[in-house]
């Protein structure tokens, strides 16, 4: 007699309405940010630390450069220097390349408009704020923050901490009833983009308005000055960039359906022990 439990799939109800409706519309308020954002980068493809641009010594930088008398786009780091021909510094097709930071199928819109970048950039900055706070406000009424973005004291214990890394790195991810909540990992580093990327990147980017630079003559100083404040705004945009590339990964590997189920239509199915035969 074969006395093995059969498991069995339950469909949960993971995500509201309003919290799948606002990660939507962040979806598309990001990605466009973003684009529109290095088509303003592009204006001036170069960062620097302190309060003015140091146009012999950047910290970041991406031009196109003479090498041997061939055209070569050349972005340099610090104190390092890289050929990135034909993605940063100077890029497009053979024969048509012209020296640009970003090449033109990153940026929105595809061709040079600093005007025009600024308009889509300021348009979906504000759709990203507005969305944040309707996030925030539902999640802190309806005790969504609270309850599954908050790590329980048990969870902080750093044994359990080092143990979600090595399961994570593993690639072995929370089957059953664990299944039903964010584990610490996952907490930690939505809390660590939701509290402190964010209003990181938000704050930079209104230092750099002129408008603001009046209202609050110290949100500047805040940052060691616009220059810096500028590049803080880039690096926290790029470290956006790599939760997103890592958060998708993790969605593809762990069950991608599952995932985009729970994401659209609030289910999300898990394992649970069925009855015995």
């Amino acid at each position: 007699m074969d006395d093995k439990v059969r498991p069995t799939k339950v469909l949960i109800r993971r995500h509201t309405l309003v919290t799948r409706l606002t990660h939507w519309v962040n979806v598309m308020a990001i990605s466009l940010l973003l684009m529109s954002g290095l088509q303003i980068f592009n204006a001036h493809p170069a960062l620097y630390w302190g309060e003015k641009s140091t146009f012999a010594d950047p910290w970041v930088s991406m031009s196109m450069r003479e090498v041997d008398g061939v055209a070569r786009g050349i972005t340099i780091v610090g104190d390092y220097q890289f050929d990135t021909t034909g993605v940063l510094g100077w890029s497009g097709a053979e024969g048509m390349r012209e020296q640009r930071g970003f090449p033109s199928w990153a940026t929105i819109p595809s061709y040079r408009s600093l005007a025009d970048g600024r308009m889509w950039h300021f348009f979906f900055a504000w759709l990203f704020v507005i969305n944040g706070l309707v996030y925030w406000l539902w999640g802190l009424i309806g005790g969504h923050i609270r309850r599954d973005m908050l790590p329980t004291r048990a969870q902080l214990a750093p044994r359990h901490i080092l143990h979600e890394i090595i399961t994570h790195a593993q690639l072995k991810f929370p089957r059953g009833e664990k299944a039903r909540a964010y584990n610490v990992i996952q907490k930690l580093t939505y809390l660590a983009v939701i509290v402190v990327l964010l209003p990181m990147m938000l704050a930079t980017g209104l230092s750099m308005s002129p408008g603001f630079n009046a209202t609050l003559p110290w949100l500047t100083d805040l940052f060691g000055g616009r220059q810096s404040a500028r590049t803080l705004h880039f690096i926290s945009a790029g470290l956006i960039v790599v939760f997103i590339v890592v958060h998708v990964l993790l969605v593809l590997v762990s069950g991608v359906w599952n995932n985009m189920r729970s994401m659209i239509t609030g289910k999300y199915a898990i394992q649970v022990e069925g009855d015995r035969p």
